[in-house]
């Protein structure tokens, strides 16, 4: 494991490095998740075996430090992420990211071209103000201190036993702060900056999830978008099998 410090106070963003060739892949994980949990078995498949992988977890959740004055915004989330790759020598990656992580990488792709040379995104969100159903929304709506206090907890109970696995290590504000993040987006949002962004780019979407929105357009702009047959929001563990020859297909 390696660390990094991402703000003036010195807290540290965590990774796991694994040796391999270079250019590396970078995985990142969802809202209330941790990188190694969803991505390893994937990066271990060998079809992919051989690369270098960092697992990161973002800044309040897994390995990675908690501080009380982050904002956890997407921006926020990107510049942790870019100091890390920067302390890992690490240009020109391969970013494999899900959820929230996918507008994490969307974000840092904008913002350091230098540092992203493909993204491959697992049902990220590309808009703003997600639908009511959504977790992220669930988790916004509470104030602040309701969810430390109580909201929490319920979430928790709510999400089931494997997202809560993870998310119960998620410090409580920073998970609040992430999803508020998450639904205020970026500027411009993320989907405008993932259809600019001139980089390889797949947008995997479960079969069961439904259609994504916009699809048409940003198969206009260069995206190339697979619907994964059988899976759902978590596409590597719904059909591992097509998340692995998504990641491989142009690698």
């Amino acid at each position: 494991m390696r660390q990094a410090a991402f703000d003036s106070e010195g807290s540290h963003i965590r990774w796991t490095d694994v040796p391999g060739a270079e250019p590396a892949r970078v995985y990142l994980h969802g809202l209330g998740s941790m990188s190694a949990v969803y991505h390893a078995h994937i990066a271990a498949r060998p079809e992919l075996v051989g690369r270098r992988g960092l697992f990161i977890d973002l800044p309040g959740h897994g390995t990675s430090d908690r501080p009380q004055d982050f904002g956890y915004t997407l921006d926020d989330h990107a510049h942790a992420v870019a100091v890390a790759l920067d302390a890992a020598g690490v240009t020109g990656a391969e970013l494999v990211a899900h959820s929230m992580g996918g507008s994490v990488a969307i974000v840092l792709a904008h913002r350091r071209p230098d540092l992203v040379s493909r993204l491959v995104l697992t049902e990220a969100n590309l808009d703003a103000f997600p639908p009511s159903s959504a977790a992220s929304s669930a988790i916004a709506a509470y104030d602040e201190e309701e969810f430390v206090a109580k909201g929490h907890a319920r979430v928790l109970g709510a999400v089931g036993p494997l997202w809560a696995a993870t998310m119960r290590l998620t410090d409580p504000r920073a998970l609040h702060r992430s999803a508020v993040g998450l639904c205020q987006g970026s500027s411009p949002v993320m989907r405008t900056l993932l259809e600019a962004l001139p980089v390889d780019r797949v947008f995997l979407q479960g079969e069961r999830s439904g259609e994504v929105s916009g699809r048409q357009s940003l198969e206009a702009a260069g995206v190339r978008v697979v619907t994964v047959p059988g899976a759902g929001h978590n596409v590597m563990f719904d059909n591992p099998d097509a998340f692995v020859a998504a990641i491989a297909a142009t690698a």
